[in-house]
């Protein structure tokens, strides 16, 4: 039986594609994690316990018949201590990756994100063809895309790899999105940032389990490693629009209060410089540049890639996952 090992799938992401996999029988499903889950043992999944940012820890992994790994684990956040981010996002990749071409090992499926080539401008229907940009508003987008270049950058014909760029995920289980809209919401501190036009990528999270599993499925077929691809919903949506659905959906009011784009932006710079001088980590900031630009720009893409070269399509609407999220 052939083995397949998830970093993170005790995660949001992780689980759900952990979930699909179990459901071919001639899989062995490992997670890599650092504490173990109990939901992961009610659908057969195995964990073995890892620090993936230490090198010897990672180097003790077997990776005997195993025909790939996802790796889905990662320090998300707009904040917090540079070291955390560099140590789990790229360090902890590069030593997954180094592991898998010492063992011969070879398919691997990174989840990156979009963040990565995000700098400061409206992106509009970008594709695969977008430059890193010069400057990263974030240490989570700047060492995820230090660790997507790595991945990418490994990639040959014995060892392939994909990097999947999912944008905004949510659905049942949220632990991100959809609870820090509505604690804000509840606590009056949820502003409309921008004239509430900008369009964005979104991806309810069994799509982008999804595409995780049909990337595998066409990597193991033919080369197509090397390549990243970014993957949403069937079309962009206003951004405010689907946060007042949201809100909706919790039995909240819709968002009352607008600010500009330029004030939270400066806002989010005084305060990134006053939680840094006094090296405050938890809580947040009330608002980053990078936060502040995200809520008001234009960022969407094009799926043409990934439906050429694995065949992406969604299984659920947005209304569909909305249904099933509040349902």
């Amino acid at each position: 039986m052939k083995k397949i090992l998830i970093t993170g799938a005790g995660g949001f992401l992780g689980f759900e594609i952990a979930k699909l996999l179990t459901e071919n029988k001639n899989l062995k499903v490992i997670n890599i994690s650092r504490s173990h889950h109990v939901k992961l043992d009610e659908i057969g999944v195995e964990t073995i316990k890892c620090d993936i940012s230490n090198k010897e820890q990672v180097s003790q992994i077997d990776l005997t018949d195993v025909e790939g790994i996802f790796h889905v684990a990662a320090i998300a956040g707009v904040w917090g201590k540079a070291s955390d981010f560099y140590n789990v996002n790229f360090l902890g990749t590069k030593n997954l990756v180094d592991r898998a071409i010492e063992s011969n090992m070879k398919h691997f499926i990174y989840t990156s994100t979009p963040s990565v080539v995000f700098g400061k401008d409206d992106i509009i229907a970008g594709d695969e063809s977008l430059d890193y940009p010069e400057k990263y508003y974030t240490d989570y987008a700047r060492t995820k895309s230090m660790a997507e270049k790595y991945v990418r950058s490994k990639s040959s014909e014995s060892f392939r790899t994909i990097s999947i760029r999912p944008h905004l995920i949510w659905g049942p289980g949220d632990p991100h999105l959809i609870p820090r809209l509505k604690q804000k919401a509840m606590n009056n501190k949820l502003k409309q940032v921008g004239d509430g036009e900008n369009l964005v990528d979104i991806i309810y999270v069994e799509n982008a389990s999804l595409a995780h599993v049909q990337a595998f499925e066409a990597l193991i077929k033919r080369n197509i490693g090397g390549r990243c691809y970014f993957i949403g919903q069937e079309n962009a949506i206003k951004l405010w629009g689907f946060i007042n659905q949201v809100l909706e959906k919790s039995n909240l009011n819709p968002v009352q209060s607008q600010v500009s784009e330029k004030l939270a932006f400066n806002l989010g710079y005084v305060f990134e410089k006053i939680f840094s001088f006094f090296g405050i980590q938890k809580p947040e900031p009330p608002m980053t540049r990078f936060v502040a630009m995200q809520l008001a720009k234009s960022h969407y893409f094009s799926h043409e890639a990934a439906k050429n070269d694995f065949d992406y399509k969604i299984k659920y609407t947005i209304e569909e996952g909305l249904e099933r999220t509040f349902g």
